[in-house]
């Protein structure tokens, strides 16, 4: 038995588009011989569609998407399409149909909803009911649902499902010769080696292959990897699809000899990741260039690296925007970088509109008996001037081209509000403001170490943007180090505060971090919740990230 893999990157609301590619898929599938078709979650709507599942007609249009591509594989191999099901009584299933000669031959809906993190199925849909088994060349094939076989494992969750029914379970019980498992289960840095796991352990289990199909691509925060996949009983790989990118993988039963998954670092992973974020988010929405203020500094390096692999050097536009404070040095890396990407870069010193903002602030400032601005030393107000004159050039150069503005912000200096509202968070897109600034560092040196297999002319990064202190220059001699500790530390505080949801107490209990320094990083973590809110989209690649997933609220006195 041949079956394909059709591992597709829908766009969210895309009806025709998305069938269209899901007939393609199909069409190619039925060339190279393949009996089965599985295609992934919700693959006619694209994953998450959220509140578009309760629009008006929404979830009707999607089954006529569905019956249609249903109706092109006469004659043809069995499809297995996820789509959104109306039931009775207004009720809406996470579903798939299975088709074969044009006719629907099955249905299946998903038993096990999750809803945390970013998962609001409780929200939209009602649980199926029963096991789905169909029959497809004489092999009963069992039906399930991407958290249908996680059950919460992959993510931490398990416990929520204590009591709840075991859908791969009745299968067992059911007799089938195989698993098919369409998902739609966003990238996470290690979830794949976990998911490995857990389907090893169903394809034992059961004593059948188990096949996992995943969509892959963006859309808006979330990422897919796909390494869509087939496991046979004993655990081996009898085929993975490629990461981050569509792909059709025809995998024969008979004939397939079980070998090892590719390993992939995780700096590589993140590099693609974001690399299909910035691609999918822009193509998505309709732009077709992007902008960003490139400093010297290595975060708006890695940001200006991922968009000109994402979208080509000519559609990426650098600016260096020298303030009172910038080093000659700054300068001269950012106009490196944009040479080694080959982008075009432009100059827009600060200086003048800072002065004038200044003389019209000073002027206030003194009716009211207020210090003028910098007479002292440091200024915060001084500082975030500048930032938000930045802000403005970069929001009008964005105006003006139609470039989409990146903010260049990492997980570390967001958590900490080590940023400023209305000045460098501005923009549409926050490309790394999920990638702590020591994994920035790390990405940073396999962009340089990997450049040619990654698409670049040389190494993109300069060395001295690598190695030189980091410092925002809002402020004579100013370094990162002035106020936040060493970054291997205070990025240890953060995924354990942050994602752990640890306490300041158990961090320093655990790590022996100063108990000070633990207690400050903590407060301000809390402390900044209301600069995040206000944050543009970001891309998650990790277990928590500042978005969606994590709703902390505001105006709240609990001290962690």
């Amino acid at each position: 038995m041949k079956i394909a893999l059709a591992q597709l990157n829908p766009t969210v609301g895309d009806l025709a588009g998305n069938a269209e590619k899901a007939v393609r898929a199909i069409g190619e599938a039925a060339a190279r011989g393949a009996s089965l078709v599985v295609l992934p979650e919700l693959v006619v709507c694209g994953y998450p569609p959220r509140d578009l599942l309760g629009v008006e007609g929404f979830v009707e249009r999607c089954a006529e998407a569905a019956e249609r591509i249903g109706a092109s594989c006469d004659p043809g191999p069995a499809v297995v399409v996820g789509t959104p099901l109306a039931g009775e009584g207004g009720a809406t299933f996470n579903g798939v149909l299975v088709f074969r000669g044009g006719k629907r031959i099955a249905e299946y809906r998903k038993r096990l909803l999750p809803t945390y993190d970013v998962f609001d199925e409780d929200r939209y849909f009602v649980p199926g009911d029963g096991p789905g088994v169909v029959e497809v060349d004489g092999r009963r094939v069992g039906l399930a649902v991407c958290e249908d076989l996680w059950r919460g494992e992959d993510a931490g969750f398990a416990a929520r499902y204590a009591g709840a029914p075991d859908p791969v379970g009745e299968l067992g019980e059911a007799g089938v010769d195989l698993l098919v498992v369409p998902s739609a289960s966003p990238f996470v840095l290690g979830k794949h080696g976990r998911h490995r796991s857990i389907l090893a352990a169903h394809a034992a289990r059961l004593g059948v292959p188990v096949v996992s199909v995943n969509q892959c691509g963006g859309n808006d925060d979330l990422l897919f990897d796909g390494r869509s996949c087939v496991i046979e009983s004993g655990g081996g790989t009898l085929g993975e699809a490629a990461d981050f990118e569509e792909d059709l993988l025809v995998v024969d039963l008979a004939s397939a000899r079980p070998g090892d998954a590719p390993v992939i670092p995780d700096e590589r992973l993140v590099i693609d990741a974001l690399t299909v974020g910035v691609r999918d988010y822009l193509g998505k929405c309709g732009f077709r260039a992007a902008c960003l203020g490139i400093s010297g500094g290595i975060d708006s390096a890695l940001v200006a690296a991922i968009a000109v692999r994402a979208l080509g050097p000519g559609a990426v536009t650098g600016v260096a925007m020298p303030g009172p404070y910038s080093s000659e040095g700054s300068v001269i890396d950012a106009y490196a970088l944009a040479e080694n990407l080959g982008m075009p870069c432009v100059t827009m010193p600060i200086g003048p509109a800072f002065e004038g903002h200044r003389s019209v602030l000073d002027a206030g400032f003194g009716e009211l008996g207020l210090d003028a601005i910098g007479v002292r030393l440091p200024d915060l107000t001084q500082e975030n001037l500048q930032s938000r004159v930045r802000g403005a050039v970069m929001m009008a150069l964005s105006n003006r081209t139609g470039a989409l503005l990146l903010t260049t912000g990492n997980k570390s200096e967001l958590a900490v509000g080590y940023c400023t509202l209305y000045g460098d968070m501005n923009g549409g897109l926050a490309v790394i403001s999920d990638v702590p600034k020591t994994m920035v560092f790390r990405v940073c040196r396999h962009l340089n170490e990997h450049h040619a297999e990654l698409g670049f002319r040389v190494p993109p990064i300069p060395e001295s943007t690598i190695t030189k202190p980091p410092s925002a220059e809002l402020a004579p001699g100013q370094l990162d180090s002035d106020s936040l500790p060493e970054y291997g530390v205070l990025d240890a505080i953060v995924e354990r505060h942050v994602e752990r949801l640890q306490s300041s107490d158990r961090i320093i209990e655990e790590t022996g971090f100063d108990a000070g320094v633990v207690r400050r990083v903590c407060r301000l973590i809390d402390l900044n919740e209301y600069k995040r809110r206000q944050l543009a989209v970001g891309l998650k690649i990790t277990h928590r990230a500042f978005g969606p997933g994590r709703r902390m609220p505001i105006a709240q006195r609990w001290v962690r």
